[in-house]
């Protein structure tokens, strides 16, 4: 075994832990918030107005609220005449959960949009989820799990109808196959290219929702000219949806469940 890579997977997985356990990691995530399922703009637990106008959101936020937009208290003038004393705040869609724009407290609220609809997500260091987290059970580093891989793109993205966390089925756009060697059998992945190249796949395999989460992600690096790309299942990861209920996670599409027992990467989360 390398132990340069040994090292490498090392410091990996104790930036996994420490990106999950964050502040505004996923296990701070304590609520997300359709907006189109609340008409009147309240969302249970959170100050303020929400309301999706078009490509906006627009946040009305009175001066007890104790929101703040940008850095600076959210509610003042000019109060809007059908709401006195609420301020109007037009928001898109924020980066990330470090970077939101509406903070209430200690509490970061996100904007997100996804196929057209928006929601607010909260979230909080002081959540119970990350309180009582105790670190990831994950497989030792087995360099036996580090393969050689062919990527062979589509002529155009299928488009997978897949179910989600949330029970919905939502279209998961694929842009080829990822194949591989075990045990002398081929063995392939149907997977999405990010905007960086890499590539992610959903998938599942024999120990799935008994040894293991239900299921995982995997994301190798972007493929070389030829389609080759080293496939590093030792970093396979739970998705978000594993450590907190809120979070939109496909299943595997049609054909990526793997026949056999993936004992390699993250397997569950762990509590106190």
């Amino acid at each position: 075994m390398s132990t340069d890579a040994l090292q490498e997977w090392r410091e990996w997985h104790e930036r996994r832990v420490a990106a999950v356990s964050g502040p505004y990691g996923p296990l701070a995530v304590t609520g997300t918030h359709w907006l189109d399922d609340r008409p009147d703009g309240r969302i249970e637990g959170l100050p303020g107005l929400w309301t999706a106008e078009g490509d906006e959101v627009v946040l009305r936020a009175a001066a007890g609220d104790g929101l703040a937009v940008d850095g600076e208290p959210a509610a003042g003038d000019p109060a809007l005449p059908e709401r006195p004393g609420r301020h109007p705040h037009r928001l898109g869609p924020d980066s990330s959960p470090d970077a939101t724009r509406v903070t209430w407290g200690a509490r970061h609220l996100l904007v997100l949009r996804r196929e057209g609809r928006w929601a607010v997500r909260a979230y909080d260091p002081d959540a119970a989820a990350r309180r009582g987290f105790a670190g990831i059970e994950v497989h030792p580093y087995d360099e036996r799990w580090v393969l050689p891989g062919l990527f062979r793109p589509y002529a155009q993205s299928r488009p997978a109808l897949v179910p989600h966390a949330d029970g919905r089925r939502r279209s998961l756009g694929l842009a080829g196959e990822l194949a591989f060697i075990v045990a002398g059998d081929e063995h392939t992945l149907q997977v999405a290219v990010e905007g960086d190249g890499s590539l992610w796949a959903v998938l599942a395999d024999a120990t799935s929702g008994t040894d293991s989460y239900r299921f995982r992600f995997l994301r190798p690096p972007a493929p070389a000219e030829d389609g080759t790309v080293t496939v590093d299942f030792n970093r396979t990861l739970l998705p978000p949806c594993a450590f907190a209920d809120h979070f939109l996670c496909p299943f595997p599409p049609p054909g990526n469940t793997l026949p056999f027992a993936l004992r390699a990467g993250e397997r569950n989360r762990i509590d106190h």
